[in-house]
Parts: C-alpha cells; sequence; structure tokens
C-alpha cells in the first residue's frame, strides 16, 4: 500500500467517520421540542443539555488533550464509547420521563448524558484526527483539517432529515427510540475510524525531543498576548456565530420565508461545512494564515452593517433586496464560524509547532466551551428583553426588533476581534520563512 493510500485510509476516511458522527450534536434543535413535550418540562429547561454539551465538548479538549498527543487510539476509543454512551443513555432518560412527567431525576439525567459524558467524547473525538491529518498532509495542513472539521459541520445537513424521518416513523416513544437507534449506529462508525486512524511510520521519533516541554513553556516560546488574541478571536468568532445561528430560524420567518425554513437551514449548513473546507484550503496559500481571520472578520462585519443600516430582518417581509441581505448575513456569518474552527489548528501549528499541537489544541477549544455557554444564551436574553413578540401570518410568535438588536452585540464583537487580529496577533516564523 502506498503513502498516497495511506492518507485517505489511516487519516482522511477515520478523520469523517469520526467528525460525521459528533458533528450532529448540532441537531439538537430537530428535537429539542419533542425532549420538552415527552418529558414535560419547558423547552428553556431542555436547552441547557445542548449548552452544556458544548461546555465539556471544550473543556473535555483542554484537559483530554494530552492524552490525545500521546495515544491517538486510547483517546479515540474513548470518544466512541463516551459519545455512544451519552445518547443511549439520554434515550433512557427520556424514556423515563415519558414514564414520570415532570420529573427532575429525568432532566438532570439528559443533562449528564447529553451534556457531560456526550460532551467528553466530542471533545476527544474532535480533537483525535486532527494533528493526524495534518502530519499525512504537511504539504496542505489547512485542506486536511478543513476536510475533516466539514464533516462536523455537514453532519447537520446529513443527520438532519434522517432524524427527522426517524421521529416521523417510529411512532409513540420515537424521540427516545431514535436515540437508541443513533447510538448503535454512530458507535459503529466512531469504532471504525478508532480501528483505521494511524499516524505516519516514524512520526515518534521527532516527536520525543519537544515531549519535555509543558504548554506553557511551548506558548512562550512566542509572546504570551499573541496566544491570548488567538484564543479571544476564537471566542469571539464562535459566540458571534452561535448568537445569529441560534436566531437563524426565526429570523428567517420574520422576513417572510417561514415556508422555506428547512431548506435555508439546510444551505446555512452547507455554507458552515464549505467555510470549513474553503476558508482553511485558501489560508495553505497565504503567507500569513492570520489572514484569512481578517478576512472573515471583515466580510462579517460588512454584511452585519448592511443589515443594521437597513434594518433588513424588521423590514424585510416583502423586499427582495433585504430578503437578499440577510440570507447573505446568515450564509456569511455560517461560513466564517466555520472557518474559524478550521484554522485554528494550523494556525497554531505555524505558530507553535507540530510536537504539542493536539494539547494547545485542545486547551484553544476552551473558548467554544465559554461560548457555548454565552452566544446564544446572550442572544436569547437580548430577543427576550427588548422589542416585543408578534403573530406573523403562519401564526408563528416572532420579534423582529429583537433579532435585529442581537446585531449591534455582534457587530461590536466582530469589530473588537478584527482589532485583536490585527494588532495582537503577529506573523509566526514560519510566516517570515515563507516570505
Amino acid at each position: 500500500m502506498n503513502n498516497k493510500q495511506n492518507k485517505w485510509i489511516c487519516a482522511a476516511i477515520p478523520a469523517l467517520l469520526l467528525h460525521c458522527s459528533i458533528g450532529t450534536v448540532y441537531c439538537w434543535s430537530i428535537f429539542s421540542q419533542e425532549i420538552a413535550d415527552y418529558i414535560g418540562f419547558s423547552k428553556g429547561a431542555t436547552e441547557w443539555a445542548f449548552s452544556f454539551a458544548i461546555f465539556f465538548l471544550g473543556m473535555s479538549a483542554a484537559f483530554l488533550g494530552n492524552i490525545v498527543e500521546k495515544d491517538i487510539h486510547m483517546s479515540s476509543r474513548i470518544a466512541a464509547i463516551c459519545f455512544a454512551a451519552g445518547m443511549a443513555g439520554t434515550g433512557f432518560f427520556i424514556y423515563y420521563g415519558g414514564q414520570h412527567q415532570h420529573s427532575l431525576i429525568s432532566l438532570i439525567g439528559i443533562y449528564i448524558c447529553y451534556g457531560f459524558i456526550m460532551g467528553i467524547g466530542l471533545g476527544t473525538g474532535y480533537l483525535s484526527p486532527v494533528k493526524t491529518l495534518m502530519l499525512w498532509f504537511s504539504d496542505k495542513k489547512g485542506l486536511a483539517t478543513g476536510l475533516a472539521v466539514a464533516g462536523f459541520g455537514a453532519a447537520k445537513a446529513i443527520a438532519s432529515p434522517i432524524m427527522q424521518a426517524l421521529l416521523d416513523n417510529l411512532g409513540e416513544g420515537g424521540i427516545y427510540k431514535m436515540f437508541f437507534i443513533l447510538a448503535c449506529v454512530y458507535f459503529v462508525m466512531m469504532f471504525a475510524g478508532h480501528l483505521l486512524l494511524k499516524k505516519p511510520e516514524g512520526w515518534h521519533e521527532p516527536q520525543k525531543k519537544e515531549k519535555g516541554q509543558s504548554i506553557l513553556s511551548v506558548i512562550k516560546t512566542r509572546p504570551v498576548t499573541n496566544y491570548i488574541g488567538i484564543w479571544l478571536m476564537f471566542y469571539i468568532n464562535i459566540t458571534c456565530g452561535l448568537a445569529l445561528i441560534s436566531q437563524e430560524k426565526m429570523i428567517v420567518k420574520c422576513i417572510g420565508l417561514a415556508g422555506v425554513v428547512g431548506i435555508i437551514s439546510t444551505v446555512s449548513a452547507v455554507f458552515n461545512a464549505g467555510g470549513r473546507l474553503g476558508f482553511s484550503a485558501w489560508a495553505d496559500t497565504m503567507k500569513d494564515r492570520n489572514t484569512i481571520y481578517r478576512l472573515i472578520f471583515v466580510l462579517s462585519i460588512a454584511f452585519t452593517g448592511l443589515v443594521i443600516l437597513t434594518g433588513g430582518i424588521k423590514n424585510g417581509q416583502g423586499n427582495t433586496l433585504l430578503i437578499v441581505l440577510v440570507l447573505g448575513l446568515i450564509f456569511v456569518v455560517n461560513a466564517g464560524y466555520g472557518g474559524g474552527f478550521s484554522n485554528v489548528p494550523t494556525l497554531l501549528s505555524d505558530h507553535y509547532g507540530m510536537g504539542s499541537i493536539s494539547a494547545i489544541h485542545g486547551i484553544t477549544l476552551s473558548a467554544w466551551a465559554f461560548a457555548g455557554l454565552t452566544g446564544n444564551q446572550v442572544a436569547n436574553l437580548i430577543v427576550n428583553s427588548t422589542g416585543e413578540f408578534i403573530q406573523d401570518s403562519h401564526g408563528n410568535s416572532i420579534n423582529p426588533v429583537g433579532y435585529q438588536n442581537v446585531l449591534y452585540l455582534t457587530i461590536v464583537l466582530y469589530i473588537a476581534a478584527l482589532l485583536i487580529s490585527l494588532f495582537l496577533v503577529h506573523p509566526s516564523k514560519t510566516d517570515a520563512k515563507k516570505a
């Protein structure tokens, strides 16, 4: 078997199997209302399960990054077991909640299984294939990581219609039956990825020398403000992305497109995945990968500013130009949100080398953890505290002014991120050699 074949069998295919499985965490909105209705709690109460899942994704990546660094087979095995067990456990507590309505045991059980246990599977599963990909595709690191992380983004587009079909056809208790079925399917996919995943032969030799350094020592090889800048850029991009994406369906209804919400949601998921692959592959051609973040922030600021100036969300219904602007904002933010994820590991490797990249990448994913707790929650607070809810022609309760006001927060944060990118994150030594 030649090296060209090995790249795909030992890195790309297992990465897609892992990321296409764990990426389904973003399908939460498909079934969150069904869970709430089935166990007798409000949608707001069950929403915390998703926030906890993203928080523990980031924190498990931060704390278990060293395990990924030392043994990708152990970390990918942990990922498969925890993700599948968390999904099956969620199904059990949904079943329990259906038998015992309004039971706190069922709600807390869902928090633990979907949030904590699945969160550990998410963090280790997300990290496990990334460094391996960069080692196999050393000449096109951005393309390689973009391919895997695109699988994470595309998972929603692929799995959403399947989950909806299961919910529609499994009859009474379909919501918990779906979780049991998917737990089995994703365990098989992830375990297959775990068995295939393999680093290039001989890589352990050059790694030994760098392993003596602590993560803090590696970070201190550059000005500490440089790492802080990368962390903050990443955090802000996710926070803004989640703030808008969490309100996306209602914004689409505000501009009079309630009948095609599902189609637009799928298209935005494609932009999310496309941004992960496209922006990272594009960054491979640049002298400084940080340039891609500046581009993402400039595009996000431009489209957000245009929708603010035109009152696109408030005034969009029936106005083709404003509808195009609002959809453009949704698609650009989704693409930039995805691109921010796929470019972080390669940007970090340019600045700090490959020796401890899994651990440094893991610590940086803590930004995702905190953004998961703040992005959609702050957006919900703004929507619920400003403007007023009205009924649209389809009977949907919408708050156009509230959704419009979310943009004032995101444009300020995007401007702050652009300034950080310009003044705190300086070109790496690798970039200087390229020049």
